[in-house]
């Protein structure tokens, strides 16, 4: 059995999907980011870093894993699936991974900073994290362009970036003019597996609309974060 330390966030629902896909079972325990519950004693002894997700694996000795990336590589070296093992195969995967990890949603974070939650409007900070997002996005486009999914066969990578993409209208972007990476989101979107997936933990808003009472809640609450700054007890924005 796996415990899945998580929220409802482009990085939890990583976990929360391979794990479905796998059919791992795993209990889910959600952390309320609000009230500070990644930065309690319990949770830092399996996360030093205070973040979601983590996982424990208690068939693996209660082996603790943190970091979205590194857990979707466990899970797939843990079960041989959703990884090829072939030293080129795999390295197609995990270049895509740290794509995602590097770019995507470091760039869609710091959009969805300046962009919803900082308490004024820096327009060349938007523009810049914007204008770096849809670089990025325009780099999957043409690259879906000649391929069904990002590195062969559906894999963690296509899972990674899957869940930042997702949220494109939550950082201020749009993908109408970008057809290939818009039939590759609503592909994997259909999966049944993922469908599961973004339901576990559900997010506290659809961060795939925009403009509801909800949102405009949830930004003035995350703009109370950031406002925190990194002081000792501050509380990072969802992510």
């Amino acid at each position: 059995m796996i415990d899945l330390y998580t929220a409802g966030t482009p990085n939890g629902h990583k976990a929360s999907i391979a794990l479905e896909e796998l059919g791992l079972p795993y209990e889910l325990k959600v952390l309320d980011l609000a009230k500070n519950e990644q930065k309690s004693p319990a949770f830092l002894a399996i996360n030093p870093n205070g973040r979601i997700p983590a996982i424990v694996d208690h068939d693996e000795d209660d082996f603790a894993v943190f970091e979205s990336g590194a857990i979707l590589i466990y899970l797939a070296e843990k079960t041989g699936r959703l990884m090829p093992t072939d030293r080129k195969g795999r390295s197609r995967v995990i270049q895509w991974l740290m794509f995602q990890m590097g770019g995507v949603g470091p760039m869609m974070g710091q959009a969805n900073v300046f962009y919803r939650y900082f308490p004024e409007k820096i327009q060349p900070a938007i523009d810049r994290f914007q204008g770096e997002c849809k670089r990025l996005f325009r780099v999957l486009d043409g690259h879906l362009k000649d391929h069904e999914y990002l590195a062969g066969d559906y894999s963690i990578a296509d899972i990674a970036n899957w869940a930042w993409v997702r949220t494109h209208r939550w950082s201020g972007i749009e993908i109408d003019d970008l057809p290939h990476l818009k039939r590759w989101r609503d592909a994997i979107r259909a999966r049944p597996a993922v469908q599961r997936g973004i339901e576990r933990p559900v997010s506290k808003i659809d961060l795939t609309r925009d403009g509801d009472e909800k949102a405009a809640q949830f930004s003035q609450e995350a703009r109370g974060m950031v406002e925190m700054g990194q002081s000792k007890d501050a509380a990072p924005p969802a992510h």
